[in-house]
């Protein structure tokens, strides 16, 4: 009988499957105790994924890889005996190879040889493109956890008397992880995890995933110290010499331009800095947020005479953290610092701006006044110039008048016609000037 499902639902979104399925898209290992973890991180900054591919391919029934089955950064390769899992990251690609623990490698050796199973040859783990910044083995055996200090003793033992760090995992105390954080002639660090019969693998799995995450993710976050001391006498530098531009900003001895030019690039200084690092120290928070939640979900508790990861972890990577978040904070401060000069200057440049353009008013109105005095005293002469030809005019024609018998006085009519003339002439002057200026309204 078949059964028809129908989706009752609009359409998918094209990103609902990935986003779904991302939950899932790195499970943690199956791992059947005893049984030996070798890890190695690389930097892949100038690693192409093709780059990983050609090197996968080299191992034993790999060669039909293809780039596809590399585009989830994802990978479990079964190979003869042990599995290898590939995971491509921002930063860095990690490898782990999971594999049965060699003989005469269990409790009660001291420091013993943990070589890599004969499917994966050391040159083939040498030769993994990029540059390492973390390799660690760690041995997972099966032991009796009644008594958690002679396991730590049977630790010491097998790491070879180094001091060590060491805690009961769980609330039910499932298992014990011991480790002395060093690295060894060949690279690798070593961690000893003993867990009682019968533990699970998808447990023992968990168990190594939330260590190799821990110390991957604390070695990252430190990447952030180096930066930090890289940028100290620098930014101690660009401090000094933002006390004397604000000092000569106070005191006014030195040109407005010379400090605008000083400022500036101080300024462009500061934000080369700041778009170098500011991925750096956002990428340092958050690993070091990842480390506190790897150790919180490690649920320690104590072993009588040794310190837990999370003490260790808290007195060793705290103060780093601290200087990164200083150095980071130092680096904003001065951004904001450099700002504040900047619109102080500017005030005081827009303030001497408004002063000359004052002052250049003062002097436009100034002119507009002469100018005004000077068209009112030419419009004077020229009603007394027009008035006198007006009146020329009329003694002339008063002359002539006379001459053709009438009774007329020229010089009578002309001083008669003065104040009529000027009057006139005024009045005309007035009307063409009260008509010019509603006429520019």
């Amino acid at each position: 009988m078949t059964t028809t499902t129908t989706h009752h639902l609009p359409a998918d979104d094209a990103m609902r499957r990935v986003l779904h399925d991302e939950v899932h898209a790195r499970p943690p290992a199956r791992i059947r105790l005893p049984a030996l973890v070798i890890y190695v991180a690389v930097f892949n900054s100038d690693v192409r994924r093709e780059d990983e591919l050609a090197h996968l391919q080299k191992l034993s029934g790999q060669a039909s890889l293809n780039i596809d089955q590399l585009s989830d950064n994802f990978l479990r390769l079964r190979l003869d005996g042990c599995t290898l899992k590939w995971e491509r990251h921002t930063e860095f690609t990690r490898y782990s190879i999971v594999q049965p623990l060699p003989e005469g490698a269990g409790l009660g050796v001291c420091d013993p040889e943990l070589p890599v199973h004969e499917s994966i040859s050391p040159a083939w783990i040498a030769g993994i493109p990029g540059r390492t910044f973390s390799a660690i083995k760690i041995a997972m055996v099966e032991g009796d956890l009644s008594d958690p200090v002679a396991r730590l003793d049977d630790a010491r033992t097998w790491l070879g008397e180094h001091p060590v760090v060491a805690s009961l995992m769980g609330n039910q105390r499932h298992s014990i992880i011991v480790t002395d954080f060093q690295l060894r002639e060949t690279g690798y660090e070593r961690m000893l995890i003993i867990a009682p019969p019968g533990t699970s693998e998808t447990r023992a799995g968990r168990i190594s995933a939330r260590l190799i995450e821990l110390e991957t993710y604390r070695l990252m976050a430190l990447k952030g110290l180096p930066v930090s001391k890289l940028l100290g006498p620098q930014l101690g530098m660009a401090e000094r010499q933002l006390v004397d531009i604000t000092s000569q900003l106070e005191n006014k001895s030195t040109s407005d331009q010379a400090l605008l030019d000083t400022l500036v690039s101080l300024a462009a200084g500061v934000e080369r800095l700041t778009a170098e690092h500011a991925y750096r120290f956002s990428a340092t928070r958050a690993y070091h947020d990842l480390v506190e939640q790897r150790v919180a979900e490690l649920r320690e508790q104590p072993i009588p005479g040794t310190q837990t990861i999370s003490e260790f972890m808290h007195r060793r990577l705290s103060p780093a953290m601290a200087t990164v978040a200083a150095t980071s904070h130092r680096l904003t401060s001065l951004s904001e610092r450099i700002s504040r000069a900047s619109a102080l200057l500017r005030t005081r440049v827009d303030i001497a701006t408004e002063e000359q353009n004052r002052q250049l008013l003062e002097k436009l109105t100034r002119g507009q006044e002469l100018q005004l005095n000077l068209q009112t005293t030419v419009e004077g002469l020229s009603i007394a110039a027009i008035s006198y030809y007006v009146v020329s005019l009329v003694y002339y024609f008063a002359k002539a008048g006379k001459l053709a018998g009438l009774p007329l006085s020229p010089e009578i009519v002309a001083g008669v016609s003065i104040p009529v003339v000027l009057f006139g002439v005024w009045r005309l002057t007035k009307r063409i000037h009260d008509k010019l200026h509603s006429g520019g309204h």
